[in-house]
């Protein structure tokens, strides 16, 4: 009871922000089906980081990833892989209804133990970009026979570099190692190269995104917060990050739900 008065109080306020929305995303809608009514609409990318108690911003509580995820299953929403969302972005290919790509930077181990389990409950999978140094080397993060499992279950893997340093601060050669290291380790692991790539600390700038292009990866993901659209750069798509708060669902919702809005009124921001 509690949390659905939440959802009406929040879905109050942003009727408002809906109103406003008319105006400033054109032709484009913010929720509903990708095609509907000959007009395209953007693809919410959430992005998370632990599931776990630790009292930070990027680590929230096993139980509420499950109040988020029980949110999107009883709301009718879909979880969509990468490669889905590219091939909506570059050929318009039709998505499921209400798609939504779940995704995980750096590869902790709860995103095996807490957030796998709840995931595969609601039916959902989700992308994890990983730092390659650190699978099987570091105890709080993911092995490689627990992405091998993931994967059989439909998880799709990523790369986050090999040592987790944001590319923008390094030269090119050194930046480039980081790339082509962390895509030949995982291709070694898993068989095939990593399609997908997710800037650390989402730093990036064009001479990164040419990198990351050269490299030989179809797509990168920044923590630029908005959702992924038809006027999304490809080697630099949006996402929503999703944090601990006072108040976690409730921002969960406002950013799921109003991103596009929140976003051009300058409310909400990494």
């Amino acid at each position: 009871m509690v949390r659905r008065h939440i959802i009406i109080k929040c879905m109050a306020a942003a009727a408002l922000f809906v109103l406003m929305a008319i105006s400033l995303v054109g032709s484009r809608t913010v929720a509903g089906p990708q095609f509907s009514q000959g007009q395209l609409v953007e693809v919410p990318v959430l992005n998370y980081h632990m599931v776990d108690n630790l009292a930070i911003p990027l680590s929230i509580s096993p139980e509420q990833f499950d109040e988020q995820m029980k949110y999107l299953s009883e709301n009718g929403y879909h979880s969509i892989t990468p490669d889905q969302l590219l091939d909506y972005l570059e050929y318009g290919r039709r998505l499921p209804e209400n798609a939504v790509l779940i995704t995980f930077d750096d590869g902790y181990l709860d995103n095996y133990t807490k957030a796998y389990p709840i995931l595969k409950k609601y039916g959902f999978t989700a992308t994890i970009f990983v730092v390659t140094g650190l699978v099987g080397n570091d105890p709080r993060f993911l092995t490689w026979n627990q992405i091998r499992e993931m994967r059989q279950n439909g998880f799709v893997f990523g790369s986050h570099t090999a040592n987790h340093v944001p590319i923008t601060q390094l030269g090119p050669e050194q930046a480039q190692k980081e790339l082509t290291e962390s895509s030949m380790v995982m291709e070694n692991q898993l068989g095939t190269k990593p399609a997908y790539f997710a800037y650390p600390t989402g730093a990036y700038n064009r001479q990164a995104e040419q990198l990351v292009r050269r490299v030989g990866y179809r797509a990168a993901f920044t923590i630029r917060y908005g959702r992924a659209g038809m006027e999304s750069d490809h080697f630099a798509i949006e996402r929503i990050p999703i944090f601990r708060s006072t108040k976690t669902f409730r921002s969960f919702y406002y950013r799921l739900t109003a991103a596009p809005i929140l976003e051009r009124l300058g409310i909400i921001r990494n």
